[in-house]
């Protein structure tokens, strides 16, 4: 009987990402925006300026929330880019050592061959945990596979 918990590898190029808690983010983003320019624009009396105002800031959140849905996982070939709310990483697959997704962990953490580790918000369990979890896996059976067969680094 085969292992339940290997899973088969994705073919690569793979993006993981939390779809559900992206289109929350993104649905709430814009239906505040309108929310706030329908206001803006039906209140008797107010001056351009706060009209303008209220467009800005139904404009900011929504920024906002699209920077909160921003983060993913995209593993290819030659390694794996990890882009989270404000910054990008790409990554060896010989870089990576270890992927954990402990209970009770808000999102995937990537140990590192430089000894740190490095969150990846890409893989959270936030709404979907089963689907979290078989991401996790796929990464981890996918870093196994690939950093087994990596060329050792010298460290300088």
């Amino acid at each position: 009987m085969p292992d339940q918990t290997t899973p088969a590898l994705p073919t690569l190029p793979v993006t993981f990402r939390p779809s559900r808690t992206r289109v929350v983010l993104l649905t709430a983003g814009a239906a505040i925006f309108v929310v706030l320019t329908v206001i803006a624009l039906l209140i008797p009396g107010l001056s351009p300026g706060e009209r303008t105002s209220f467009i800005f800031t139904g404009a900011l959140l929504f920024g906002v929330l699209m920077l909160l849905s921003r983060p993913k996982v995209v593993a290819d070939e030659s390694g794996v880019t990890v882009v989270n709310i404000a910054t990008s990483r790409r990554l060896a697959w010989a870089e990576i050592v270890q992927v954990n997704l402990r209970p009770g962990d808000p999102w995937v953490f990537l140990n590192l061959s430089d000894g740190t580790s490095l969150p990846a918000l890409g893989i959270q369990p936030g709404i979907a945990k089963e689907r979290a979890i078989r991401d996790a896996r796929a990464l981890r059976a996918l870093a196994d596979t690939r950093s087994a067969g990596a060329p050792e680094t010298p460290q300088g």
